[in-house]
């Protein structure tokens, strides 16, 4: 899908799938068309899917003839419970700022139209490009706000289930930290791959030779991913935390359970033993004829069972 803004007084706008006029060019799933009409309009190639997902850092950020490229892991459908990681390219010229993506993350549906609300300025596709990673880092900023909220949510929920041995669910715990980490994970990846796109674009500006105004907002942008890679890293601390507390109490409850048939078992350990003695088939044993022998056996069998059970709650066993 290729859909692309035109800046008019500096403000954002919609231009459909125009590339006349256009500075932004979005290209999502783009067939091989609107690649083809894109490289011509712009006249530089664009890259691949597997190009896109190449992990050296030569193949992410370059530049070739008149055009930089820059590729950055970004998260999508993060509010559901199955997040998607994917690569997305930042191609930058003079005349075009080109991005390509093979999923959606939120914040292109969301920035346009926000920036055209508030009539952000810009004046060129590096404007833009800026103001879009800023976007991009606000989106992870709250990513992890709301990963740090749930995990507060998920840690009085274990505790409480800890008190409530009617409804112990920890398997639905287990599953929500598993979710949570594999979230905080993805965003730590992307933030590893914004750290070095940010670092890459401070050089880009030297070369524009932009504004001051421009470099001081990317300075900001690389203060802000290391602010939230320093916070992706202690979310990452309390999810070991809530887990390793969540195998605690399983553990716990498992115990207490192979408890309850220890203390049963030895509380009928001496009513076994007074059954097996005088279950063994011997002709000559003595009481075999006794009037009142099974009453008095099973008597001696509660009151040694009575017994033993007492001594446990005692010592506080029970």
């Amino acid at each position: 899908m290729l859909t692309t803004y035109k800046l008019e007084n500096g403000i954002l706008h919609p231009n459909g799938t125009t590339l006349d006029g256009a500075v932004w060019i979005d290209l999502c799933e783009p067939t091989l068309a609107e690649e083809n009409a894109v490289e011509a309009e712009t006249r530089c190639d664009i890259p691949t899917e597997d190009e896109m997902r190449e992990i050296e850092i030569s193949s992410r950020l370059y530049t070739f003839e008149h055009a930089t490229y820059m590729t950055a892991l970004l998260p999508a459908n993060s509010d559901g419970g199955d997040p998607v990681m994917g690569p997305v390219s930042f191609v930058l010229t003079p005349s075009h700022l080109v991005t390509i993506r093979y999923h959606n993350p939120r914040v292109f549906t969301s920035f346009p139209p926000r920036a055209h609300a508030t009539r952000l300025e810009m004046s060129n596709p590096l404007a833009v490009l800026l103001a879009l990673l800023e976007a991009v880092i606000d989106r992870q900023a709250d990513i992890l706000e709301r990963a740090a909220a749930d995990i507060d949510t998920q840690s009085r929920r274990l505790f409480k289930l800890a008190k409530d041995r009617k409804h112990q669910d920890y398997q639905s715990v287990l599953e929500k930290v598993g979710q949570m980490g594999n979230l905080n994970s993805n965003i730590r990846d992307s933030l590893l791959t914004l750290d070095r796109l940010a670092g890459y674009l401070a050089q880009v500006l030297t070369r524009h030779s932009a504004t001051p105004e421009l470099h001081e907002r990317a300075r900001t942008l690389t203060n802000d991913v290391k602010s939230l890679t320093d916070h992706a890293n202690f979310v990452a601390s309390k999810i070991t935390f809530l887990l390793d507390a969540t195998l605690g109490m399983i553990n716990i409850e498992q115990t207490n359970i192979s408890k309850i048939f220890s203390v049963a078992a030895v509380i009928f350990l001496p009513a076994t033993l007074i059954a097996s003695i005088f279950g063994m088939n011997f002709g000559a044993m003595p009481g075999l004829g006794w009037t009142h022998g099974f009453t008095a056996s099973l008597i001696a069998m509660l009151a040694l069972a009575l017994a033993t059970y007492g001594y446990f709650k005692f010592k506080n066993w029970l």
